[in-house]
């Protein structure tokens, strides 16, 4: 087991991973810019070291002052949380040239599945079900009004780099395409550096389910069920739950086995996400792959009673996995509190949070890296905490994160938990009846 990890990331995900290194008996390194000194990462880690100001490309995304503070702490590995490095190949790369342990897949998983077109290529090999469309990149225009017309319109434009919304076109005609792809080209560009783009037939009001799954040293890879992840805005997620309302037992296995065969199909080492877009008639395709931790990890923590970052560690120490799939026992959801103002079409909103009270109860947990008289820098993702509720039944679960939701007191900053508890009380969400438009059409009442 590793002596000591250093946590390659910031806030609530830093702060969740040195929890579970506390309880595991190993020691921590938390590395923070100049904007996160106050953060309770850095207060709670056994190290801490400044690598940088504010900007993420000078701090959080710079690889040499990383490893600078992996050397002088003597850490033995790195973890790299969600965001900034943790899908980074060479960063994983350097990580082994150091001969410190990068606790997540190997660069070349990392390559195979964080490219879409080579991600999809694989799992047309591996047999999982995959959306049509063009079978890489697209040469041209002329090319992709080709391909969009024998699989049929609505398609969808996307980067090849791209995630979180950025570099995708939906296009309904021909005569839509050529905007949507210098749009789609341009903002691929400015986001990623790569302005590849491929195309796939729109699934209409599709829902996204993703299993999660984990795979050890030995080659042995396992699923531990779903999430339901089509409450989003601007293809972001905002809340997740298990099990899917949508979820049928026979589509659980069969998507379950999709999951782990598209893992297999990489010999993939560590935990990971397979992502699906489930149509209308409960018809899945694979979409991508995480190849990290995820934000909704707690998600199906709760349902499985397992707690995934000790999984992950304990992977990357070379520790064989049990080699079962796990099933939900209870159901669980997560609302993602954003400072964000919900009624001013979700700006972000950071500054001195003057009064924090977080909800409390049975079945209730709360994930942040928040407190009183913290200030929320505007530099980062402007989630600050996440809030998980489990209960027995998905109605008695909603009811619950109604009262938590009550109960969040956050004051100087505006934040989503205002949309959420709309959310809550929505007749077609707590029926189940909602995709990954459902927020399209959502108005939130005045205040």
């Amino acid at each position: 087991m590793f002596n000591k990890i250093l946590i390659a990331n910031r806030g609530e995900i830093a702060l969740r991973v040195i929890r579970t290194c506390k309880e595991m008996g190993i020691k921590t390194v938390a590395i923070y810019s100049t904007a996160d000194k106050d953060s309770l990462h850095v207060r709670f880690a056994d190290e801490a070291v400044c690598i940088g100001p504010p900007p993420s490309a000078d701090s959080y995304l710079n690889i040499p002052k990383i490893m600078a503070a992996v050397e002088i702490t003597n850490s033995d590995a790195v973890h790299p949380g969600y965001g900034f490095l943790a899908e980074n190949a060479k960063f994983s790369e350097i990580c082994a040239e150091y001969g410190v342990k990068f606790i997540g897949p190997t660069p070349d998983q990392i390559r195979k599945m964080g490219d879409k077109i080579t991600a999809k290529e694989t799992m047309i090999k591996a047999g999982v079900p995959v959306v049509p469309g063009s079978g890489g990149l697209l040469k041209d225009i002329k090319e992709g009004i080709k391909i969009a017309n024998e699989i049929g319109y609505p398609v969808i434009l996307k980067a090849t780099a791209g995630g979180g919304g950025k570099g995708m076109r939906v296009v309904w005609s021909d005569d839509e395409f050529e905007d949507a792809w210098n749009k789609a080209r341009m903002e691929a560009k400015a986001a990623f550096g790569n302005d590849g783009i491929y195309v796939e037939k729109f699934i209409e009001e599709p829902r996204h389910i993703e299993f999660q799954i984990i795979g050890d040293q030995m080659g042995t890879v396992v699923h531990l069920s779903e999430r339901d992840c089509s409450i989003q805005r601007r293809h972001q997620k905002l809340v997740e739950e298990s099990p899917s309302p949508f979820m049928t037992p026979e589509l659980r296995e069969k998507m379950g086995d999709a999951a782990v065969l598209a893992g297999k199909a990489i010999n993939y080492e560590g935990v990971g996400t397979i992502e699906f877009l489930v149509d209308k008639y409960r018809n899945f395709y694979f979409m991508e792959m995480n190849t990290r931790i995820q934000v909704e990890h707690p998600v199906t923590e709760e349902v499985i009673d397992h707690d995934l970052i000790k999984e992950q560690i304990k992977v990357a120490a070379g520790i064989p996995i049990s080699g079962k799939n796990y099933y939900p026992t209870m159901h669980a959801m997560e609302c993602r509190i954003n400072a964000e103002d919900v009624y001013n079409g979700f700006r972000p909103s950071p500054g001195k949070v003057t009064s924090f009270h977080t909800a409390k109860g049975h079945g209730v947990r709360v994930d942040t890296h928040v407190y009183a008289g913290y200030t929320v820098p505007p530099y980062y993702d402007s989630m600050i905490a996440k809030l998980i509720c489990k209960a027995q039944t998905r109605e008695e679960c909603i009811t619950k994160m109604q009262r938590a939701l009550d109960e969040f007191i956050i004051e100087g900053i505006k934040t989503t938990v205002p949309f959420h508890i709309q959310l809550m009380k929505n007749e077609d969400f707590r029926s189940g009846n909602f995709h990954t438009g459902f927020l399209n059409n959502f108005e939130m009442d005045p205040e």
